[in-house]
């Protein structure tokens, strides 16, 4: 894939490694039963086998396809995708994609206002961060019993509901969800801030308003693993390009910097022997003025004496 940015091109690499084959062996296709889904997901059914709906396979593959694109130029860039999914059958699958794609996740508890009341949440997550440096410390074991089991109790909640956000600054650029229905909290608030959507949306959701819907089965651990995979192994790739050409740009500016320090330190050395210079000549020709204004000048140290006067009325 090649994105362009400010007009320059940029190269990206989208090669997720998920095929059919995986995806058909992770169970991705297994929709929900016939009676219990949603009629907008039909484009996305193949057919329907003993009372289950079966996703078509092909559009799973294809959409993920489009979805790993778009992650490939967002991380290259340095944006941040937050991966949700706090249901049972994701929450390791879910942590365990974003850690390896050094991205946020959630996969406890959504607390409302994480993206909408970003402000109000990162005071959340600098009590996080306080109380840890606390426990690291050893501070916590000071406090009297009362204070200590409160200020624990507190930091085992905060590590559930915002130990996978703790190091996101901003809010993210997009978010993967796993289950619509469960994350729905999540997704109308990204909804409302605009940020994009990746969704892994079972026979049973509402696919409107998500921006790259990856059909299949959310239910399955095999099935959320996969496609949680296939996204941040693609985020992980483009991530470290993306942190490699950051350092060497950083190492570009600080050798451009030393390189300007240094002419800015020959400048003035320079200068500086030139001052010196010049005040040493000036000392010299002060030197020679002052000397010259002490001695009689020649023409006055070889002048005869002058006559004596004679005596009154002489030569007359």
């Amino acid at each position: 894939m090649t994105t362009t940015t400010k007009g320059a091109p940029e190269v990206t690499t989208a090669t997720s490694e998920v095929g059919l084959r995986d995806l058909l062996e992770a169970g991705v296709h297994f929709g929900h039963q016939t009676q219990r889904w949603n009629p907008k997901m039909r484009r996305y059914i193949f057919g329907e086998r003993d009372g289950i709906y079966v996703v078509d396979l092909l559009q799973t593959e294809a959409a993920l396809a489009e979805a790993t694109e778009f992650v490939a130029g967002l991380s290259r860039r340095g944006g941040i995708v937050l991966f949700v999914g706090t249901k049972k059958q994701a929450r390791d699958a879910v942590k365990e994609a974003a850690e390896r794609a050094g991205m946020p996740y959630v996969n406890h508890r959504w607390l409302g206002g994480l993206l909408t009341n970003y402000q109000t949440i990162s005071q959340r997550i600098r009590r996080l961060h306080d109380l840890e440096g606390y426990e690291e410390d050893g501070q916590l074991e000071l406090l009297p019993t009362r204070e200590r089991l409160a200020a624990e109790a507190d930091l085992e909640k905060l590590r559930a509901n915002l130990g996978g956000v703790k190091h996101m600054q901003r809010p993210p650029d997009a978010i993967f969800v796993v289950d619509l229905n469960v994350e729905e909290i999540a997704v109308r608030e990204a909804q409302r801030l605009r940020i994009p959507i990746i969704g892994l949306v079972d026979t049973n959701c509402d696919p409107d308003g998500i921006d790259f819907v990856i059909p299949g089965n959310d239910d399955a651990i095999r099935s959320c693993k996969v496609i949680a995979d296939g996204l941040a192994d693609v985020i992980a790739e483009n991530r470290l390009a993306f942190l490699a050409e950051e350092e060497k740009a950083r190492a570009e500016a600080e050798a451009q910097a030393a390189r300007e320090a240094e002419e800015q330190a020959r400048r003035e050395a320079e200068e500086e022997a030139r001052r010196a210079a010049e005040e040493a000549e000036a000392k010299v020709a002060a030197a020679n003025a002052e000397a010259a204004g002490e001695a009689p000048p020649a023409a006055e140290a070889a002048a005869p004496p002058a006559p004596a006067a004679g005596p009154e009325g002489e030569g007359s």
